[in-house]
């Protein structure tokens, strides 16, 4: 499972320019069944995302993809975690 942080840069005056794509982006992940959940970080610091069914290698392709990384209009850090323990409902992550 992964967690990517997508801060915004100084660039982030640009984000309006690459906003079409980047949402593009986001229903692929979401399409491809490696996205779970997206969201904001507040207040307005960027974007979240909970991704999983991937490796750390495709990941880094595909946030490196997202037109808002591409254009320095935000700054990606993925974190890779490692499950031990999840809500029943969430038991597929334990896999």
């Amino acid at each position: 499972m992964f967690v990517i942080l997508l801060r915004f840069s100084d660039n982030k005056g640009r984000a309006g320019d690459f906003m079409q794509g980047h949402k593009d982006w986001i229903t692929r992940g979401m399409d491809e069944d490696v996205f779970l959940v997206v969201g904001n970080l507040q207040p307005g610091l960027g974007g979240a995302i909970v991704a999983h069914n991937t490796t750390e290698v495709e990941l880094e392709a595909r946030v490196n993809s997202d037109p808002f990384v591409m254009e320095n209009v935000v700054k990606a850090e993925i974190l890779h975690i490692t499950p031990s323990m999840a809500d029943p409902r969430l038991g597929f992550l334990l896999d």
